[in-house]
């Protein structure tokens, strides 16, 4: 897999961005941001990681990168990284996240962010150029990092305190499924900050993928099996570097990132959301607020976000199928003033859905059903070389008869929307939408049918023609 950068980030194998990759690009990271005018001689770049194997080495090479490049790196340890991206918004700073986020862990990345944000097309188009005419620097000894981890977890800490009345969570038995994320010590604070009785699940030292837009088999049995053996009225998690968040029901059952995203528009009072064209395609008339549809990736989502507050459209926010949440004007939050943090963020979500469910007095199930929203479902197919997806993609985009006949066995198409990946209305109305992964080799699939017995049906037909489908 080459380095490249995908829907979030700089990605590739770990054993490449343990070596002279990581160098290369954050050395163009730093020219770039000198060049464009947001960084000087010595100013300060923050770098945290996730708990991937990888990722201290890796932090270690970027450190270096930018001591050699002239800017002064500080350590901020492992941290999620909505945490790092407020600490540098608030500091004025660029900073970059060693993370592979959700991919498996022979796979890793490196987000950056200026110091106004994420980075977007145009800057990643710049580092690129810049990188490939890059030579490497100089050796340079160990650089002698400062050290921010406590002052951005305690920033992110309060950020999350303010959100919800004080107790208003007590009662509630919330299981924390901290596997291998970044977010995990942090979720339970937060939780019992608030009343929550916490019980704290599958803690692991071993680096566990957890991808919250397609919610693994194996994780539904663990989830479902928590849920019964410690009564608990709902699970939360979340992604490697604690940007998407995973919420689950009183039963166990996983609720979909896009309502998730949709609870936290409400809890907001948004009036402008910006989300992508994989998200439920009954979003728009859920509620009273304008939906703008984008590309995957929070590039995009951000890029709409901006726009809408360039024209002065009032409270904007946006969030991704995968559930990641992020603001992009202030907000009221009892009392308070919730300040914009333009990046994913699972902590958001994560409240809003438990707030909502408690102060409505449902359990988390009736609180999702109550949206009616159409019934979607979503997986993927791993080691699915890009070569064979892009040679698919060209296939089926080549004539509407080639598109028919490979989705025969599934229905007939009525129309097509070609903004990310194919999204094909069948003629009962039902939808399927393929897409290949702009992170890893990886095909998706994401559905939409009249109940959910149609929506497993059709996802497992689609995922089939997918993994049967072979280049002529």
């Amino acid at each position: 897999m080459s380095i490249k950068f995908g829907t979030s980030g700089l990605r590739g194998l770990s054993v490449d961005l343990d070596g002279p990759p990581t160098t290369v690009h954050t050395v163009a990271f730093v020219r770039h941001l000198r060049q464009a005018g947001f960084a000087a001689p010595g100013d300060e770049v923050f770098v945290a990681r996730d708990f991937r194997q990888s990722s201290p080495a890796i932090a270690a090479r970027a450190m270096a990168a930018i001591a050699a490049a002239g800017l002064k790196p500080v350590d901020c340890g492992a941290l999620p990284t909505p945490a790092l991206a407020l600490l540098g918004l608030r500091h004025r700073r660029a900073s970059l996240m060693i993370t592979g986020s959700h991919i498996p862990a022979d796979r890793n990345g490196i987000k950056f962010y200026r110091p106004d944000g994420e980075i977007d097309k145009v800057d990643e188009a710049a580092i690129t150029v810049i990188a490939q005419a890059a030579e490497l620097p100089p050796a340079e000894s160990e650089p002698a990092p400062g050290d921010r981890s406590g002052e951005a977890r305690a920033l992110f800490l309060d950020r999350n305190r303010a959100l919800l009345p004080e107790g208003v969570l007590a009662g509630l038995r919330v299981g924390v499924y901290e596997h291998s994320t970044v977010a995990r010590d942090m979720l339970g604070d937060i939780l019992s900050h608030f009343g929550a009785d916490c019980v704290p699940l599958g803690r692991s030292e071993t680096f566990i993928p957890v991808d919250t837009e397609a919610v693994s088999s194996e994780t539904i049995a663990k989830l479902k099996r928590w849920a019964a053996e410690h009564r608990l009225d709902a699970i939360v998690s979340a992604d490697g570097d604690g940007d998407r968040p995973l919420v689950a029901d009183e039963g166990g059952t996983p609720l979909r990132g896009d309502l998730l995203g949709l609870v936290a528009a409400d809890f907001l009072g948004a009036k402008v959301i910006a989300t992508p064209v994989t998200s439920n395609s009954g979003i728009e008339a859920a509620g009273n607020y304008r939906v703008m549809r984008t590309r995957v990736g929070s590039p995009y989502v951000i890029a709409a976000m901006a726009e809408a507050v360039a024209k002065g459209e009032g409270a904007v926010m946006g969030f991704e199928a995968n559930g990641g949440t992020l603001t992009a004007t202030p907000f009221a939050v009892h009392g308070g003033t919730l300040a914009p943090l333009p990046t994913r963020d699972c902590f958001l979500p994560i409240l809003a859905a438990l707030y909502r469910a408690v102060s409505r007095g449902k359990p988390l199930s009736a609180l999702a059903s109550g949206y009616a929203l159409p019934v979607a479902a979503s997986d993927r197919i791993e080691n699915y070389v890009q070569e064979r997806s892009a040679a698919l993609m060209a296939m089926l985009r080549s004539s509407p008869e080639a598109l028919a006949a490979f989705l025969a066995p599934v229905g007939l198409p009525a129309e097509t929307s070609d903004i990310d990946g194919l999204r094909i209305t069948l003629e009962d109305r039902s939808i399927i939408h393929l897409r290949p992964s702009g992170n890893a080799p990886e095909m998706r699939c994401y559905v939409e049918a009249r109940d959910e017995a149609a929506a497993q049906e059709l996802l497992a037909k689609g995922l089939a023609l997918l993994s049967g489908w072979v280049a002529g």
